[in-house]
Parts: structure tokens; C-alpha cells; sequence
């Protein structure tokens, strides 16, 4: 098995080749301002190492910050049809009600409200009203609105309204992305729904960076399947990561992860990815990130769909320091490292500097930083590891030490012993462990609704089988399949013997045909 795996940071784009399990080639280069350009440089540099040479590759796994960027910088987002099945209920409370107005001035392209929708128990709360969503449809269409999120009153537990709706949709708008929040979110209407807009907002964006992606592989001639990495540590098939973006939001950190369990061999730690802007501190759990179990604010949007439990700090390897009154971070000089840091002949000192004079790095020339004394650098480096020392405790869910894999670029700002650590860990290629994290990832599926009428050993049978199925749809291989997460919980106010099934499966990529 041969896989290149690509992932796309803020200060650098770092690509591995991995042949039987085995880093053959790392490469590290700064991530360019257009971002599909370093992909392809990273590619070629790669390439031209000979290491790659004639044999096949199995899979391009690229980890993108794309999607993310573009809803927290308010740029490339698409004008969106929001369109809810839940009147008369839910009127007082809108699509868009509770976004940021700047974000939701640029994505609302209209909203419209039509009866449909089910009550907490799967039972229909009013009949669709198909009428009304062709004439939404046709409204929509006046408007030259291409990109629809569907939403519908606890849609996850009977998605057929959605379904329906967008049958009737794409009856009048052929070339339509419609999104079915269903197909995203959990129990939860405004946050569910918000995932879904947020979705059909990068329908356009998606579309044109994936295909983006898919030259510059052709480009470097690789006859290789594209994958991109998704936020549960996993990969999903082009054609699938196309319609559903938001999967990928912060997949980079969870790529990280996924690669310091590889590397390390732990299943079971605390990781810190120290990189050049940020550091993310999560906890492995059978060598998959935890997952967070709220909500969680995207570009000031509230939603509720899978994503990593993770700590952002603004430490890293271009962070700015300040010595008086001593401060790092958290702003960086992010990828212009190279021309701001004062090793480097800027003007700006940074951690970096601070490595490069103590003599803890060989980069840059150390003559520019030569008047930074050891007392300084001592300093530097302690208030860095208090800012880790905090992040990993407020990230623990134990008492006891625990272990730390410590990855990333700037993972030299991490000492050999943290208070409430018990070992601090730093594995070769660590400060490439998000592109090792995306070349070994594998496919995921998940379920998370609410079965009536069901034995408990039923409902949780009924969800494997739509998990599975989902990670299918995703590439993954059938015969591959296991369960990593399975929990359930009966709902005793619900009649029929609800219970709600949550289940996830993964399994390794599917060979090409």
C-alpha cells in the first residue's frame, strides 16, 4: 500500500509518502497564498525525489483549510435558499436568526417556510405541503438561487420530508446543490439546520477546490484517487467530501492526531499540536480523537455536528515575543516566517528566533540573534510551556499524570517534562504528523437517530447497518468494516420503546476498481 498524504496549515504544507506503513519521504514547504499551488509544489518536490518513481499509488489524501477559512474570513461563500418544513411551528424563530449579521448578510439568499415536519416520536406533525415547496422552488429559481439547505422539524428521525422536498426542488432547479440537513446534524433544529446553510454556502467553493485538487494530481502525473480528509480523523471519497464540506472543517488538528497515534504507537494520550500559528491540545481515545459533545461555534455559528474536542492556544514556531513585559503569542508571522523572523533578516522576533538562538534549532543565521542571552530564551520557553501546561489541563479528563505526544513544526517549544504529565513523547517525522495522519487515515460512518418499536439489540443493528452504509458511500471497503463507538440511551418519554442509537464504523479505503 502506497499513499501520499498532504495537509494544508496556515504557515506550512507538509506531504508524506508511506509505503507498507513506513514514512519513506517527508517534505515541508510554505503554504502559498492560493493554497492549491503548494499542494502541487509538494507534490513535485516529492516526485522529483525519486522516491515516488513508477510503482502505483493506492491514494492522495489531502487535508484542506479551505472550507473553514471560508466561512471565518466571509470569503467564497455562495447565496443560499434556506428552506424549513415545520410551520406553523418554529415561525418565530427563522433560518439565519442567530448568525453573525455580517456572515448571514452575505450567505441569506432567501428564506421560506412551508408545512411539514415530524413530532419528537417520528410521528408526521403536519403533511408536506408540496405545493408550497414548488412555488418555493420556482421563487427560488426567479432569484437565481443555485445552492438550497433543506431543513425539517427532527428530520433525524424520519428524513422522508426532506427527501421529498428536494425531489420537488430539483424538479424545477436541475443543477441545484442541495443540502438535507438530515444528512449532517443531530437532533437539534436551529443548530442542525445551521450546519446544513453553512454546507450549501461552500456548494461552489467545494466544487471548484476539489477540482482544483484533482489537476493538480493529474498535473504531477499520479493516475491516484482523490481522498480529503474529514474531522473525525478519517477520509472521504472526493465525489462524497464535494457535497458534504463542513466535514472538513478543523481536520488538520485531527489529522495530527490520528498521525501522533501512528507514530508513537499509543492509542491512548494526550496530543499537542504545536504548528506555527496555533497549538491544539485533544485527547486520543482508541486512537481517534474525542469528540466534542456540544455545540460548536463556526465562524460565530452555532452548529451541532461531529467535530473534535479540541483546545486552540495562539502559541507556535512564528509566534510574536514580546519581552517587556514578557508575552508570546498570539499573534504570528505565521507562513512569512521566512522573511519576518530576525534569524531570517526581518525585523520581528519570534519563538523561532528564540530556538535558533539557544541553539535548540539550526535554522536562519544565529548571528543575527546573538544578543538574545540564555536568561531570555529561558524565559521564553517557560512562559511557552505554562501556556501548554494550562491548555493540557484544562483538556485532561483524569486527575493523573497522563502521556503527551508532543507534534508539529514548533513542537520544540514543548520541554521534556510538563506538571501533570507523566511522559512528553516526540516521534520522528512528529513535525509532519498531520500529513502521516492523512495518508493512514481510514473511512468512516456514523449514525446518531432515534429507533421505536424496536428491541435494544434491534435499533442497534438498524444503526450499524446505516453506518455502514454511509461509510460505503464514503470509499470504504465493506469487509473492512468495524465498530469504534457505540452507545445508546432509551428515551423514556417517547412512546414505542424509543431508544437513541449512536454508532460509528471504519474500515480501510476500497482497492480501485
Amino acid at each position: 500500500m502506497r499513499r501520499i498524504g498532504i495537509d494544508v496549515g496556515g504557515t506550512n504544507t507538509d506531504a508524506v509518502l508511506i509505503e507498507d506503513g513506513k514514512v519513506v519521504r517527508a517534505v515541508k514547504a510554505p503554504t502559498s497564498e492560493d493554497v492549491t499551488t503548494g499542494i502541487l509544489d509538494s507534490l513535485k518536490s516529492l516526485g522529483s525525489t525519486g522516491v515516488v518513481g513508477t510503482k502505483r499509488i493506492d491514494g492522495v489524501m489531502i487535508g484542506t483549510t479551505h472550507f473553514i477559512n471560508a466561512v471565518v474570513q466571509r470569503r467564497h461563500l455562495t447565496k443560499v435558499a434556506a428552506l424549513r418544513l415545520g410551520m406553523p411551528a418554529s415561525a418565530s424563530l427563522p433560518p439565519f436568526c442567530d448568525w453573525p449579521e455580517d456572515l448571514a448578510a452575505l450567505v441569506r439568499g432567501g428564506v421560506w417556510m412551508v408545512e411539514g415536519g415530524h413530532e419528537y416520536d417520528g410521528r408526521p406533525f403536519m403533511p408536506l405541503d408540496e405545493a408550497a415547496v414548488t412555488k418555493a422552488a420556482q421563487e427560488m429559481k426567479a432569484a437565481g438561487l443555485r445552492a438550497v439547505g433543506i431543513s425539517s422539524i427532527f428530520s433525524p428521525l424520519d428524513p422522508s420530508h426532506e427527501r421529498r422536498a428536494a425531489e420537488l426542488v430539483l424538479a424545477v432547479i436541475p443543477d441545484a446543490a442541495i443540502t438535507c440537513s438530515s444528512d449532517l446534524g443531530r437532533i437539534g433544529l436551529l443548530e442542525r439546520e445551521n450546519a446544513g446553510l453553512l454546507n450549501a454556502a461552500l456548494a461552489d467553493l467545494s466544487r471548484d477546490t476539489i477540482a482544483a485538487f484533482e489537476k493538480a494530481i493529474l498535473t504531477s502525473g499520479l493516475a491516484a484517487p482523490l481522498f480529503i480528509t474529514q474531522n473525525d480523523g478519517t477520509v472521504a471519497e472526493a465525489r462524497q467530501a464535494r457535497r458534504l464540506p463542513v466535514y472538513s472543517f478543523a481536520s488538520g488538528a485531527t489529522n495530527s492526531m490520528r498521525g501522533a497515534a501512528y507514530l508513537s504507537g499509543l492509542s491512548d494520550a494526550m496530543v499537542i499540536d504545536v504548528g506555527g500559528t496555533t497549538t491544539d491540545v485533544g485527547q486520543l481515545k482508541l486512537g481517534f480523537p474525542r469528540e466534542a459533545n456540544s455545540v460548536v461555534k463556526v465562524g460565530g455559528v452555532r452548529t451541532l455536528f461531529r467535530m473534535p474536542d479540541l483546545m486552540s492556544i495562539g502559541l507556535g514556531g512564528g509566534s510574536h515575543v514580546v519581552l517587556d513585559p514578557l508575552k508570546v503569542g498570539p499573534l504570528s508571522v505565521g507562513y512569512r516566517l521566512l522573511k519576518e523572523g530576525i534569524a531570517f533578516g526581518g525585523s520581528q522576533l519570534t519563538t523561532t528566533d528564540i530556538a535558533v538562538a539557544s541553539g535548540v534549532l539550526q535554522l536562519g543565521d544565529r548571528k543575527k540573534v546573538a544578543h538574545l542571552d540564555a536568561a531570555v530564551c529561558t524565559r521564553v520557553f517557560a512562559e511557552s510551556a505554562r501556556l501548554a501546561e494550562e491548555a493540557i489541563d484544562r483538556m485532561k479528563t483524569e486527575a493523573g499524570d497522563v502521556p503527551l505526544i508532543a507534534v508539529g513544526g514548533g513542537a520544540f517549544l514543548i520541554p521534556e517534562k510538563l506538571a501533570g504529565v507523566s511522559q512528553v513523547i516526540h516521534v520522528e517525522h512528529g513535525d509532519c504528523a498531520n500529513a502521516v495522519g492523512a495518508a493512514i487515515a481510514q473511512v468512516s460512518g456514523e449514525c446518531d437517530q432515534i429507533f421505536k418499536d424496536m428491541t435494544r439489540v434491534e435499533a442497534i443493528a438498524a444503526a450499524r447497518n446505516i453506518a455502514n452504509d454511509r461509510a460505503v458511500a464514503s470509499g470504504a471497503d465493506r469487509a473492512s468494516l468495524q465498530t469504534i463507538e457505540s452507545e445508546d440511551m432509551p428515551l423514556a418519554y417517547l412512546p414505542g420503546n424509543s431508544v437513541r442509537v449512536r454508532v460509528r464504523v471504519v474500515g480501510d479505503v476500497a482497492a480501485a476498481a
